[in-house]
């Protein structure tokens, strides 16, 4: 079917509308990043007058910056391992048997479930629990990101599970390999597209998020992540908007070379898993 010009004209506009909104607070953090507080506030919608690098180096040499630097990228990086190791081996067994099994079946909906509950509803019980078990801490956090990845990852996984060949591993499995051997070297090989899309979901959410390492973390300061460096980066009367604007760009910077690295594998990812479900 044959695209009309008004269609090709208004998915263009949208996308160019879509692109505009993103870019528009991109450019204000970025511009911001490279002025003082006077070019701020007298100015605050132009580009720097001059490049002005103290910001930056005010930043970095703050007591505490490189520790909440690294408790951010401790967090990111186990939070994704955990999910890449667990996640797929979750998946695999409820995708091959949920139409044998009883067991699986209802596993895989109790999973489904969990999709559907809002955060908010569980969030309470949840901080209550992990302080009762001395878990508000960076590893605390790190399980607590497993158990809040497993359902949309296992829904994602198995989806695209199902839409790979069974006759690779019915082959494997004549050839002598056992149920291990044919995961890691067959099917994990396979979900490489699924795999990458979901870590990079997980890592923006790991990196970015603001609720749970504020719930978790607040009260032990060594164990801030940089949004709650940012967040506390504050006096009682003042704020120091340039070196706030600063700190957002550094924090940015290590996640979107993240997705600029992974973002090419998002649509195949995507499109596989929507194969069958």
């Amino acid at each position: 079917m044959k695209e009309s010009p008004v269609y090709k004209i208004s998915t263009s506009a949208l996308l160019a509308a879509g692109i505009i909104l993103v870019l528009i607070p991109c450019y204000f953090v970025t511009a911001s990043a490279f002025k003082n507080n006077a070019q701020i506030i007298t100015n605050f919608f132009s580009p720097p007058s001059s490049v002005f690098l103290d910001n930056f180096v005010s930043i970095i040499g703050r007591q505490g910056f490189p520790r909440y630097f690294y408790n951010s990228v401790w967090i990111t990086v186990m939070g994704i391992l955990g999910g890449f190791i667990i996640l797929p081996m979750t998946s695999y067994p409820i995708a091959r048997m949920m139409g044998s099994s009883r067991f699986y079946r209802y596993l895989y909906f109790f999973l489904l479930i969990g999709i559907f509950v809002p955060f908010q509803v569980k969030m309470l019980p949840l901080i209550k629990l992990t302080s009762l078990l001395g878990m508000n801490n960076k590893g605390g956090l790190v399980i607590v990101y497993y158990s809040g990845s497993i359902c949309e990852g296992v829904f994602l996984y198995v989806g695209y599970i199902l839409s790979l060949p069974h006759s690779i591993e019915e082959a494997a499995y004549i050839d002598g390999a056992s149920p291990f051997q044919t995961y890691w070297r067959i099917v994990l090989p396979q979900l490489s597209p699924m795999t990458a899309t979901i870590m990079i979901a997980n890592g923006l959410w790991f990196w970015n998020d603001f609720i749970l390492p504020l719930l978790m973390l607040n009260t032990r300061a060594r164990d801030w992540t940089l949004v709650l460096f940012q967040y506390n980066f504050k006096s009682k009367y003042y704020i120091d908007y340039s070196m706030v604007f600063a700190s957002l760009f550094i924090s940015s910077i290590p996640i979107i070379i993240f997705y600029i690295f992974m973002q090419k594998h998002i649509i195949s990812g995507l499109s596989g898993g929507a194969v069958k479900g």
